[in-house]
C-alpha cells in the first residue's frame, strides 16, 4: 500500500462543551501526538474520549454546536480544514456501510475528495488487501459478518490516504474473532500506511503490544496518565482500574452466581422454533430452548448467528416464522400465554427489552423524563415515579445528567440509561442485548452488579453477549449458537 504522510496533533488546553450542557465534555487537555505514533486513548465512561476523537477528525461543528476553549489542530491547522487527511471509524459495523456493494462502498470516500476516476480501482484493490479482505467487489455488503463490515469501514477509510485513523472503539460490537480479525487488519494497515493511529477501546489487552502511547483522559479534565503502555500500566494501574479504565491483569473482584439447578422451571420456553427479521428470510429453524425463571440465561454465538433476533423473539418482538414461544402461566396475557399475541402494555409488565442501539428506545428530551415514560404510561401516581426515577439515577450514576438530552449522551452512560428505562418498569422478564458493550471497569461492575441484584431478587434475566465474564458472573446457563446459516444476516 502506497505510504501516507503521517499528521501531527497538538492540543493545547483544549476542551468542549456541548450546546445545552452545562459540563464540558471534555477540558484542558494538553498533549503532542508526533507523526507516525500509535496511541491507545483511554478514560473512565464519559471522560470525553469520543468528543475529543471528534474534535480530532473537525465533526463538532461551529459556535451554534458548542463552545470551544483552546487549541486542537492536525499539523498545525484546524482539524475541519483537514478532513482529507483524518480518517474515522466508528464502533457499529453498520454505521461505516455506505453503498450496497463492496467496491463500490471502499470507492466512495476516494470520490469525495475528488480523487480521479483513473486512480481509484487501484486504491480500492490497495485498501481491501492492506486489511485482508479478499471478497469480490461486487459482494453485497450486507452479505459481510460484523468482522467484515468493520474492515470494509477501514479500507474505505484507507484508500482515502489519510495522514491520521482514528478508530473509536472498532471492536466493541464483535465476537473473538471479529476483533482479532479488526485488531489485525489495523496493523497491517499502519504498517504499510505509515498513518498516525489513535485508538479508543476499552479492550486494552487487545491493542497494548500494538501501540507506542497510552493517554488517559480524566473525567475532570486533563489527563490521568501519559507514557508507554508499559510505563503507564504499571505506574497508575491500581489508580486507573479505580477510575474506571480496563487494565490488562486488573482483575474484577465479584461474586459468581450458582448455577441454575438443572429442574428449574422455565419463564420463557420455545419449540420447533424458526426465526426471522423480515418474515421471509429464516435465520434459524428446529430451535427448542428454555429460560430459567429467576436465573440468567446468556445467548452467544458468533456475529450473525442470530442472536438478537432470538432474544427480540422470545421477547414478543418479532413473530414466530415457525413454532412456538411461550411463558410461565403466570405471565400470560389476555391472549394467552405467547409473548408475540401480546399487547403493548402487556409486554411493557411482563418483558422488558434492551436494544443493542440503546437509541433506539430513547423518546425524552431529558435523561429523567425518559426513565419516567413507562411508569407514568402505568399510571403510577407523580410522587412515586420521582421516588423510582432518583433511585435509578443514583444507582446508574445518572444523577448529575438527569437534566441532560439522552442522544448528548456518552456511549457507556447511554447503555446505563437504556437498563435503567427497562427497570424503571420492574417486569419479571428482562431481555438485554449486548448489556455491558462499550462499557468501562467501574460501569461493567456497576451493571453486572445491578443484574445480579436483579437475580436474587427473583428476575428472569437473558443476555446476548459476547463477553465470557458476564456469562461466568451471572451463572452461567448458556444458550449457544453456532455458526451463521447464511453469513450477515441475523446478529
Amino acid at each position: 500500500m502506497t505510504a501516507t504522510r503521517p499528521a501531527r496533533i497538538t492540543a493545547a488546553g483544549w476542551g468542549w462543551r456541548y450546546g445545552g450542557r452545562r459540563a464540558a465534555a471534555v477540558h484542558d487537555v494538553s498533549f503532542t501526538i508526533e507523526p507516525g505514533e500509535r496511541v491507545l486513548l483511554l478514560g473512565a465512561s464519559g471522560a470525553g474520549k469520543s468528543t475529543l476523537l471528534a474534535g480530532m477528525a473537525g465533526l463538532l461543528g461551529g459556535a451554534d454546536e458548542g463552545d470551544e476553549t483552546g487549541t486542537l489542530l492536525i499539523d498545525g491547522g484546524r482539524a475541519e480544514a483537514h478532513r482529507g487527511r483524518v480518517g474515522l471509524v466508528l464502533q457499529d459495523p453498520d454505521a461505516g456501510v455506505v453503498l450496497s456493494r463492496v467496491g463500490d462502498d471502499v470507492a466512495f470516500g476516494c470520490e469525495n475528495l475528488g480523487v480521479p476516476a483513473a486512480q481509484i480501482p487501484a486504491r480500492v484493490a490497495e485498501a481491501l488487501d492492506a486489511v485482508g479482505l479478499d471478497v469480490p467487489l461486487t459482494r453485497p455488503t450486507k452479505a459481510l459478518s460484523g468482522g467484515q463490515k468493520q474492515r470494509l469501514a477501514l479500507a474505505g477509510v484507507l484508500a482515502m490516504r489519510p495522514g491520521v485513523l482514528l478508530l473509536d472503539e472498532p471492536t466493541a460490537n464483535l465476537d473473538p474473532h471479529g476483533v482479532r480479525e479488526v485488531r489485525d487488519a489495523v496493523e497491517r494497515a499502519v504498517q504499510e500506511s505509515g498513518a498516525t493511529l489513535v485508538v479508543i477501546e476499552h479492550r486494552t489487552a487487545v491493542w497494548a503490544d500494538l501501540m507506542d502511547r497510552v493517554i488517559v483522559v480524566g473525567a475532570d479534565g486533563g489527563l490521568l496518565a501519559d507514557g508507554t503502555p508499559a510505563e503507564v500500566f504499571a505506574r497508575h494501574g491500581a489508580t486507573l482500574a479505580a477510575a474506571g479504565v480496563w487494565i490488562p491483569g486488573h482483575s474484577v473482584d465479584l461474586p459468581v452466581l450458582a448455577s441454575a439447578r438443572a429442574d428449574a422451571s422455565a419463564a420463557v420456553a420455545a419449540s420447533a422454533l424458526s426465526i426471522s427479521r423480515d418474515g421471509r428470510t429464516i435465520v434459524r429453524s428446529g430451535l427448542d430452548l428454555a429460560v430459567v425463571r429467576a436465573a440468567a440465561t446468556v445467548i452467544t454465538g458468533p456475529n450473525g448467528a442470530g442472536k438478537s433476533t432470538l432474544a427480540l423473539t422470545l421477547a414478543g418482538l418479532l413473530p414466530e416464522a415457525a413454532g412456538r414461544v411461550e411463558t410461565a402461566p403466570e405471565l400470560a396475557g389476555r391472549s394467552g400465554r405467547r409473548p408475540s399475541k401480546w399487547t403493548s402494555r402487556e409486554l411493557l409488565t411482563r418483558i422488558g427489552t434492551v436494544f443493542q442501539e440503546p437509541e433506539h428506545q430513547f423518546l425524552a428530551s431529558t435523561v429523567r423524563d425518559e426513565l419516567a415514560i413507562g411508569p407514568r404510561s402505568r399510571g403510577v401516581d407523580p410522587a412515586t415515579v420521582g421516588q423510582i426515577v432518583d433511585e435509578l439515577l443514583e444507582r446508574l450514576h445518572l444523577a448529575p445528567l438527569a437534566a441532560a438530552n439522552p442522544f448528548t449522551l456518552s456511549g457507556g452512560q447511554k447503555r446505563r440509561l437504556s437498563v435503567a428505562t427497562v427497570l424503571a418498569d420492574a417486569p419479571p422478564v428482562i431481555m438485554l442485548d449486548e448489556p455491558t458493550f462499550g462499557q468501562d471497569r467501574r460501569g461493567w461492575i456497576e451493571l453486572v452488579q445491578l443484574l445480579q441484584s436483579e437475580i436474587a431478587a427473583g428476575t428472569t434475566v437473558v443476555a446476548v453477549t459476547h463477553d465470557e465474564d458476564v456469562l461466568r458472573h451471572l451463572g452461567g446457563h448458556r444458550i449457544e449458537l453456532g455458526e451463521p446459516v447464511r453469513a450477515g444476516v441475523g446478529s
